[in-house]
């Protein structure tokens, strides 16, 4: 009896710690206070910090994000979150370039400046390969951030940066 209590004093808990430390949106769905951001629930237009994990050479997935309101300085937005039309997962880099050039053709609109001109970057996030088989993502978010690191303040959407 003791060790069904104690398993459900640690799910609740868990569901507490998960409750609270999402963030708060507010009736527009825009990020009032930080917290984190599960990976299938980004919406365009969500400012997030940086994790380990996107720093890293390899290829992890990215379970969520630490998300903030875009008042405040962060270091990503989203500007585009699509589904992938394809049945196959490419082979290779082929998930990675084709993520990037799919972000690259929804970034001027959203931005108000060509790719190319722009000093902001592109942050892809995509489906790992074991992600594609086991929850069926095809879903591409596409992030921008400034190529010097530095910390983006409000929206850059229509900045023309």
């Amino acid at each position: 009896m003791k060790t069904w209590v104690i398993l459900a004093a640690i799910a609740l808990g868990a569901y507490i710690f998960a409750t609270v430390s999402e963030a708060d949106r507010d009736s527009t769905g825009a990020i009032v206070d930080e917290g984190r951001i599960d990976a299938f629930q980004m919406r365009v237009g969500d400012c997030f910090n940086d994790t380990s994990a996107m720093s890293s050479d390899e290829e992890v997935e990215i379970v969520n994000v630490p998300g903030v309101p875009c008042a405040e300085p962060h270091d990503n937005e989203v500007y585009a979150v699509f589904n992938l039309g394809i049945t196959t997962f490419p082979e290779g880099d082929g998930m990675a370039d084709l993520a990037f050039d799919s972000c690259r053709k929804r970034f001027e609109p959203f931005v108000g400046k060509d790719y190319a001109s722009s000093s902001l970057d592109i942050l892809p996030i995509y489906p790992t390969l074991d992600s594609w088989k086991q929850r069926n993502d095809r879903e591409v978010i596409c992030g921008v951030f400034d190529m010097n690191l530095a910390k983006l303040q409000g929206s850059v959407q229509g900045s023309g940066i």
